[in-house]
């Protein structure tokens, strides 16, 4: 990958934490993601624009890939913009039978493009070059985005669809949190449920390591396709380990300020893992 766009990708990532974690209202975040994914995504426009990949495989990966991991996080706080402003401010059985109907908007959506959904989460590649080559576009491919016809140096038939999944992957387990929230909002209820679901698992590491991890998983896009909010992977591996971790992104940023190795924990893991299975062996 370029370095352009890697240093585009992590200056992202890195306001976008921050903006996750340090904008408590909704709106406001979303305004605020609104505006900083919108310059990322001309940044990279301006990178593209006018300009050739070395080879078919890299111009694959871009819009198979990398223009996806933006664009569909403009689309994430556009849509939540527009879902969270309009949302009634009356009883909590109407806010949920309103957030409930968007869930199943946007449940459709995989459902009217279902052959294309399917060919992407299972990885496959066969018609990545009519999908994401530039000036590949046919209208038989049923492409739900008019970008390719209208700016062809930056778009593919098929890059805003995966951007799309990606977007609603988010919207929907804003929304399912939401709902949850709404329908859990009996203290005495709440509290047995999570009394009765008590883990008795402790991280017995220190909460550095278990947030370099946590990290981790999230970068590698190993949980929800890399569509996870990284605040809800911290909040299930508390529940999991009975650990309060704090305000996690000021200890992400420790680590990498570490003069030394800042993957130490992750490096400890393989070692052990490495010498587990040379044991087993023996």
């Amino acid at each position: 990958m370029p370095r352009a766009f890697t240093n585009i990708l992590k200056k992202l990532d890195s306001e976008l934490e921050v903006l996750e974690s340090e904008t408590e209202d909704v709106i406001q975040k979303a305004e605020k993601g609104i505006k900083i994914t919108r310059h990322s995504l001309e940044m990279l426009r301006e990178q593209v624009n006018g300009k050739q990949f070395k080879d078919s495989a890299t111009e694959i990966h871009f819009f198979k890939n990398i223009k996806p991991q933006i664009f569909s996080k403009l689309i994430y706080y556009v849509m939540l913009f527009n879902i969270e402003t309009k949302r009634p401010r009356s009883s909590k059985k109407t806010q949920t039978k309103y957030l409930n109907k968007h869930i199943d908007k946007l449940q459709i959506y995989f459902h009217d493009n279902l052959e294309f959904y399917h060919y992407y989460r299972r990885g496959a590649s066969c018609l990545d070059e009519q999908y994401f080559l530039r000036g590949k576009g046919d209208i038989r491919l049923h492409p739900d985005t008019f970008h390719f016809f209208t700016d062809k140096q930056f778009s593919t038939s098929h890059d805003s669809t995966v951007a799309t999944i990606l977007a609603y992957d988010m919207l929907i387990i804003h929304l399912k949190k939401e709902t949850n929230k709404l329908e859990n909002t009996n203290g005495m209820e709440t509290e047995a449920l999570s009394f009765q679901n008590q883990s008795k698992l402790f991280w017995t590491n220190s909460k550095t390591d278990l947030i370099e991890l946590i990290y981790a998983l999230d970068s590698s896009g190993a949980i929800n396709n890399g569509t996870a909010d990284i605040k809800e992977v911290a909040t299930v591996c508390e529940h999991i380990f009975n650990i309060d971790l704090g305000n996690f992104y000021h200890t992400y940023i420790e680590i990498k300020s570490r003069k030394s190795n800042s993957t130490k924990f992750l490096d400890n893991l393989k070692e052990a893992l490495i010498n587990r299975m040379r044991d087993s062996d023996a």
